[in-house]
């Protein structure tokens, strides 16, 4: 592996602001997920439901005492390869242009890591993204020099639209309506959202995941088709490091889930392990990592979500989300296809 350049291993961030109430409902308390993990036992975290899927194929690896980068890696090419997932991987909806193009970042706990974005023709960006880590002087490569790179690392060049994304983008050309639908990165064409979208299709977006391994290593993984009928070029926060994903391997490591950019605003995932460095646990953090966004963005916040999953290098995990419907897996030795439903600041959408 080529020799990385650490980052900054310290970052002081002053803590955020009191909730801020708009008006709408808010959610009721609940419980943290606070149960530290044993000693040399292992752990698999992801967003969303596709995330079970996912950590079962990581859980292969770190269930056989394998190394954690080696497990989300084969989590993540889980949804990306799947062929009813529109928001990840090969069959993800295009951009405005019929264009589908892809992001996705890698990261492990000694702060090796390596991304993509706008790459088009892939299937397994998460795979490249790898390679940029492990092969690179850099840590990412963007359109045709990342296509370019992975040709010459032998990835098979694909046509990544499918005749159900292509049917879907032309049906969106119709009205060319780009109104963002909470909890999913497809958008309404008009009439009724994503309920009325070819094939019956029903959306969540970005896949995150964070694993620690039997060694105690952590690593962890982000790989989306970002938002459908964006703008070319447009690249969210899944392939930045510090927004859509960041790992310590002294503290633990956090990913996102939702509207990219306003993560990118607050490079979220980074704020997410500074506060736990700070001594937050981390559903503690990330709730504040979503009400700074809230406290930034007031009336953005109404109509938009935004999502962390965190966990720390002690195996306990957290998330937080602005809207309800945020949902996480987790995977270890006791239970391998658990989902659980996130606290979020309201108990209602009010897109």
């Amino acid at each position: 592996m080529t020799d990385r350049r650490n980052f900054l291993k310290n970052s002081l961030l002053g803590a955020t602001a009191s909730v801020l109430a708009w008006g709408g409902k808010l959610s009721a308390a609940a419980p943290e997920s606070r149960a530290p993990v044993a000693s040399g036992a292992a752990r698999v975290i992801s967003t969303w439901d596709f995330g079970v899927a996912a950590n079962q194929a990581a859980w292969t690896i770190l269930g056989a005492g394998g190394h954690a980068l080696d497990a989300v890696e084969a989590g993540a090419r889980v949804p990306e390869a799947d062929l009813k997932n529109h928001s990840v991987g090969r069959a993800g909806y295009p951009d405005r242009d019929g264009h589908v193009t892809l992001d996705a970042s890698i990261m492990d706990h000694n702060y090796n890591c390596g991304a993509v974005a706008a790459i088009e023709h892939i299937a397994h960006p998460i795979s490249v993204a790898r390679r940029v880590m492990e092969r690179t002087p850099h840590v990412l490569l963007v359109g045709e020099g990342a296509l370019q790179f992975a040709l010459e690392q032998g990835f098979k060049k694909e046509e990544l639209l499918t005749p159900e994304s292509d049917k879907a983008w032309h049906e969106w050309l119709k009205t060319a309506k780009y109104n963002p639908s909470i909890n999913s990165e497809v958008h309404d064409y008009g009439k009724g959202g994503t309920t009325g979208m070819p094939g019956g299709a029903n959306n969540h977006d970005t896949i995150g995941m964070l694993a620690i391994d039997a060694q105690g290593r952590m690593a962890g993984a982000c790989t989306t088709s970002g938002m459908a009928w964006k703008m070319r070029g447009r690249v969210g926060d899944s392939p930045i490091i510090g927004a859509g994903l960041y790992v310590d391997g002294e503290i633990g490591g956090a990913t996102s889930t939702g509207v990219g950019e306003e993560v990118i605003r607050n490079a979220g995932s980074f704020l997410v392990v500074e506060l736990m460095r700070q001594g937050r646990s981390p559903q503690e953090a990330c709730k504040e990592a979503v009400m700074r966004i809230v406290k930034r963005r007031l009336e953005a916040s109404k109509t938009i979500q935004v999502g962390f999953l965190a966990m720390n290098r002690a195996g306990e995990v957290g998330a937080y989300a602005i809207q309800h419907g945020f949902s996480y897996a987790v995977c270890d030795a006791k239970k391998q296809d658990g989902l659980i439903p996130s606290l979020s600041l309201y108990t209602t959408s009010y897109s």
